[in-house]
């Protein structure tokens, strides 16, 4: 609750909370939690982790959150998009989308991955992408855990070939460690909109820091 009114009054855009071990260990979702948040902040909130049912979903917006993001329930049961989506719309619908390079073949195969990123699933990531997006989800949050907790940068080729494939709005997420890496993310990435954690977690920079560097160099942003 701290840190979500830190980052409100920081000027964030969006705040998305992850419980990302929900699935792996078989935890119930965070509603009271989300609701505790949402009494003292009034950003908007998308929030993923153990979202199995539509109930789930449904328990979550209840308690406050804007989007509901799911992942692991989602490509194991596909239909869950489309349940999400007909009763609350797209706009509230997001795919959570964990990704890997994986070496195959002797190639490289881009791989969807469930349980906090620790079970491989052989599906392709551009083809679960578009599919999902038939499926009625209108936001794909794509995590590139090989860059993932780096700050190394963003998988700009990845995260382009996404944004291109689809016609929905694509979140970057995974690798920021600089404003830099936002603003190549955003132009050369393709993607709508960068996340980051670490990098605000640990006061390396602020939100505001961000956001000015991004507007100095031609990014429409919300400057604070």
């Amino acid at each position: 609750m701290e840190q979500a009114r830190r980052y409100q009054e920081a000027g964030a855009d969006e705040l998305v909370f992850y419980d990302i071990t929900a699935s792996h260990e078989g935890r119930e979702i965070m509603a009271e939690l989300v609701r505790r948040v949402m009494e003292n902040i009034f950003m908007p909130l998308t929030v993923g982790g153990g979202i199995r049912t539509l109930e789930d979903a449904t328990e979550l917006i209840q308690a406050g959150a804007e989007k509901v993001s799911v992942n692991s329930a989602a490509v194991q049961r596909p239909g869950l998009i489309a349940e999400i989506s007909r009763k609350f719309g797209r706009c509230a619908t997001v795919l959570g989308l964990d990704a890997n390079r994986v070496k195959k073949d002797g190639g490289e195969f881009w791989e969807v991955f469930i349980n906090g990123g620790r079970v491989g699933t052989g599906v392709d990531v551009l083809q679960w992408a578009k599919q999902a997006e038939e499926l009625g989800a209108g936001e794909i949050v794509l995590n590139v855990m090989n860059a993932d907790g780096t700050t190394a940068g963003y998988d700009l080729e990845m995260t382009a070939a996404v944004s291109e494939a689809v016609k929905i709005p694509v979140v970057a997420s995974g690798g920021a460690g600089e404003p830099e890496d936002m603003l190549e993310v955003l132009t050369k990435g393709k993607a709508d909109a960068a996340l980051a954690a670490s990098i605000f977690h640990f006061g390396k920079y602020t939100v505001g820091e961000v956001k000015r560097y991004l507007a100095e160099h031609g990014v429409a942003v919300r400057e604070i």
